[in-house]
């Protein structure tokens, strides 16, 4: 299913970032239909997701290029491409790339807007739930038309939390320190999970659905949108040194403000 168009009182950047992601969502879900007839040929659906998301990328570029384009992009396919003004559209077509080619339904469009160095909206659609989550800033965080505000729990034992597992690729470095952090982290808390879908992720530390997330070796198109969304939702975010440099280290902490220190405490021994 794919969100039909609500009126609903957005600021016009929203809308336009909004409309961009339905759009692209269409094809998305057209393709994800394809997939469990993929999964058996011999060829296997690789090229098929790679064309798939190229396709909502270049739906979205064109959605939003048109509305204003004055405006620079980051995408995760197309590069960078620089615009006239300080602003930045920061794209990830499809977040969740292997759920989607292993038929798994948890994948997401996200869209994020920076002003400068500043994260200023942020859209993630999840079109098989058809759930929209969005959030600009001093606007407060949205799922479809239902305020959000992260979780009020304030207990470790109490907390759900989600994390992402570095694949093979990554160093040994990066996989040992992953190891560290879920030893320390899993005996204090109620339980940590890893559906690969970090703007997912992002968007249900805002929605109240988990008390914290982290990760590192992240890029920019899959946490600018949900960054956004977790500060205007009331939570706090910060990198994995404890500091602000979140899109320069490509590392992340989401909480809410009450498991803000404690998570912090677990974590940051580690990462240092």
């Amino acid at each position: 299913m794919v969100h039909q168009f609500r009126a609903v009182s957005r600021s016009p950047h929203l809308n336009v970032m909004c409309n961009a992601a339905f759009k692209a969502a269409r094809g998305l879900v057209r393709d994800f239909g394809e997939v469990e007839h993929l999964q058996v040929s011999r060829k296997g659906p690789g090229d098929f997701v790679s064309t798939a998301d190229k396709k909502a990328e270049d739906t979205i570029y064109k959605e939003l290029k048109k509305a204003r384009p004055s405006y620079g992009f980051v995408m995760e396919e197309g590069g960078e491409i620089a615009g006239e003004e300080e602003y930045t559209w920061i794209i990830d077509p499809l977040d969740g790339t292997t759920n989607f080619l292993h038929g798994i339904p948890h994948f997401a469009i996200s869209i994020g807007l920076q002003k400068g160095t500043e994260l200023i909206a942020g859209v993630i659609y999840d079109p098989i739930k058809d759930e929209l989550f969005y959030a600009e800033k001093g606007g407060g965080a949205f799922l479809n038309e239902r305020r959000l505000r992260v979780s009020a729990r304030h207990q470790l034992q109490e907390a759900l939390l989600a994390t992402g597992i570095p694949f093979a690729s990554h160093s040994v470095e990066v996989r040992s320190q992953f190891q560290k952090a879920l030893q320390l982290v899993m005996p204090q808390v109620a339980g940590v999970r890893r559906f690969g879908a970090a703007a997912l992720d992002l968007a249900y530390v805002a929605a109240g659905r988990y008390e914290g997330y982290w990760e590192r070796s992240l890029m920019s198109w899959d946490i600018a949108a949900g960054i956004v969304l977790v500060r205007e939702a009331g939570g706090y975010v910060c990198d994995l040194q404890g500091g602000d440099n979140i899109l320069e280290t490509r590392s992340i902490l989401a909480t809410n403000q009450n498991l803000q220190q404690p998570l912090k405490d677990l974590l940051l021994p580690v990462f240092k």
